[in-house]
């Protein structure tokens, strides 16, 4: 046997002894399947001995394909997580943004050898392949954190195939475990309403007095968390074993509205409330009497899976993270989440340049001019 001969043989006996089944490939290798020509998710790399979290943006209006990789930046570069963000794309144009295309999140095989998953996805009807991940993270009990469209991730209505995990959806009615869909069962409350007048009135959160001493809360006054987006409605009480964290204040606009501004014109310095005010059926109410929870804790257990814990916000828009008190409510509550000591006061300094686009639905026209490729996106 020649020497040429026997090193081809014992390269391909390597190669052969490295490759995984064909179902266990992405599992193994999910990096693979994500080119250097074409990037479909995006990979921030911390400390080698600090959990793996991933990150699942996918939503129309909040601009999810903005926060999420400044939150990523955030946690890996100030905290060292190592971070991997997915996006929305349609699959004919691979490795572009495409918030419109609610059928398609590539790499979610990530989640197999995840730590926690955030999500922040709006009314998604996936493929089975893809909710299979999603759904085998969940039956396993790891953490989650769920932002301010997670109520509502998933919507199985109407979709043009057959899903083995409608139960996920928002409008599912069956009186079994899953009513009201992932939302209710998981992060403690589906879609309800609009609490605040969506696109004038903000949100400025104030410490639930009962979770004062929580740790999610380090680092963070009463009026410090702010947002442009509107106070979600919810359902009192909250099922289970849910603990408000943050109750949200509806807070009225004082400078006029402007369309060119992310935040509309409104500020964290807006500090008048409305008053009494009258329903079409002549009964009153007050926004703020009582004011809604906007992050709480909960457990969750699948059926068939096992415990985990989640912490919910309605708060965290890509406008929302300029504030830097919603940008630490959202690192405390990783923290906690994993079970890791939450710091007195996290570093919560944006990362690079930062300037979110304002919420609001765009047409495909839109998304097919601005053709964001998820590789500058680094």
């Amino acid at each position: 046997m020649n020497m040429k001969y026997a090193v081809s043989m014992l390269t391909i006996l390597i190669f052969l002894g490295c490759q995984p089944g064909e179902q266990n490939k992405k599992a193994q290798e999910p990096e693979k399947e994500n080119s250097s020509e074409v990037k479909q998710w995006l990979t921030w790399e911390g400390k080698s001995d600090m959990p793996k979290i991933v990150l699942v943006s996918g939503d129309e209006e909040y601009r999810s394909e903005e926060a999420l990789p400044q939150m990523a930046k955030i946690l890996s570069e100030r905290h060292g997580f190592n971070c991997t963000v997915l996006f929305a794309q349609d699959p004919a144009v691979p490795g572009v943004v495409d918030p419109n295309y609610t059928n398609n999140i590539p790499g979610l095989e990530q989640l197999t050898n995840a730590d926690m998953m955030i999500l922040f996805t709006r009314f998604r009807a996936l493929p089975d392949e893809q909710m299979k991940h999603i759904d085998d993270f969940l039956k396993s009990g790891k953490p989650l954190i769920g932002i301010r469209t997670a109520t509502h991730a998933f919507n199985f209505d109407k979709v043009p195939f057959s899903s083995n995990y409608i139960h996920y959806g928002n409008y599912y009615e069956r009186e079994d475990e899953w009513k009201d869909g992932f939302g209710r069962l998981v992060m403690g409350e589906h879609w309800i309403s609009h609490h605040g007048k969506h696109g004038d009135e903000s949100t400025k959160g104030f410490i639930d007095p009962e979770a004062k001493d929580h740790p999610i809360v380090n680092g963070i006054a009463d009026g410090e968390i702010w947002g442009p987006t509107d106070v979600y409605g919810v359902r009192l009480p909250l099922p289970g074993d849910a603990q408000a964290i943050v109750l949200g204040q509806v807070t009225k606009r004082v400078n006029p509205f402007d369309e060119n501004d992310p935040r509309l014109g409104m500020r964290p310095t807006d500090s008048e409330v409305p008053g009494v005010l009258t329903r079409e059926d002549n009964t009153t109410y007050n926004q703020n009497d009582p004011m809604m929870p906007v992050a709480w804790t909960k457990s969750y257990e699948l059926p068939g899976g096992k415990a985990g814990k989640c912490f919910s916000t309605t708060i965290g828009a890509s406008t929302d993270l300029l504030n830097e008190g919603t940008r630490r409510l959202l690192v405390n509550a990783t923290y906690w989440c994993l079970d890791k000591e939450v710091p007195e006061k996290a570093d919560v300094t944006l990362v690079g340049e930062y300037n979110p686009s304002r919420f609001a639905f765009q047409k495909d026209e839109y998304w097919d001019t601005k053709n964001i490729k998820i590789a500058e996106l680094k």
